[in-house]
């Protein structure tokens, strides 16, 4: 099983962004051999459509779960459109948030954020 979560650097020491679409990368936490990737998030760069950009980047990557802040809402859309489970997260360190994931402590995203337009 796979969980990406919204990241502001490349490794588990690192803590969550809280931003979906404009996160800088998100860790692809593999919950079957406790490895992780770093993938730079393609919709940050984005004027338009980051939320998109970020989701498709997500289903591209198969994964189960998304763990982030509020998600906008087009990302929403599509990722709960996929089946894909949404969890929100308070920030702290990658490594407590999977932990807290693994205790069952996340809460379930109960709809979209509102929506961002433009670059950071």
């Amino acid at each position: 099983m796979k969980i990406a979560i919204s990241s502001t650097g490349k490794t588990i020491d690192d803590v969550m962004d809280s931003r979906f679409g404009r996160c800088n990368y998100f860790i692809i936490y593999d919950l079957d051999n406790d490895e992780y990737k770093a993938v730079e998030n393609k919709g940050i760069t984005s004027g338009h459509g980051a939320g998109i950009a970020a989701a498709q980047q997500i289903l591209d990557e198969n994964v189960d779960v998304v763990i982030s802040g509020k998600l906008g809402p087009n990302s929403y859309r599509i990722i709960e459109g996929e089946g894909i489970t949404m969890l929100q997260a308070e920030q702290d360190k990658i490594s407590n948030i999977i932990n807290e994931y693994r205790e069952n402590k996340l809460s379930h995203q109960k709809g979209a954020g509102a929506a961002h337009v433009g670059l950071k």
